[in-house]
């Protein structure tokens, strides 16, 4: 078993930056895609950016260019940087592994909020 474990939320203007940090409990534990997803209130949960262990990206169209994945495999950690942030950036960010078995790990989540 791993446990994700997330960082760097917050409250931060529009046009600010934040970034979020998710580190996996065990550095031996062998993930695949690694990624980011969130859900603000009211709407559906979506994905936000992943990551595969070659470092082929994936991003949600209102994201792009604004935001940018990064991962370091060898520690199993995840971080994604949030540059020009909105007010529709505002939600809960989870982030999740995939182990190679195909299983999915989910972090406990921290919020993003920005202000007008």
């Amino acid at each position: 078993q791993v446990q994700l474990v997330e960082s760097g939320g917050g409250l931060v203007q529009a046009g600010g930056s934040l970034t979020l940090s998710c580190a996996a409990t065990r550095s031996d534990f062998r993930i695949t895609n690694m990624g980011w997803y969130r859900q603000a209130p009211g709407k559906l949960r979506e994905l936000v950016a992943s990551m595969t262990a070659g470092g082929s990206t994936n991003y949600e169209d209102s994201v792009k260019g604004r935001f940018a994945i990064s991962r370091i495999n060898a520690e199993n950690t995840v971080s994604l940087q949030m540059n020009n942030l909105t007010p529709e950036d505002t939600a809960a960010y989870n982030c999740y592994a995939d182990d190679i078995r195909g299983v999915r790990f989910w972090g406990k989540g921290t919020l993003v909020t920005v202000s007008a």
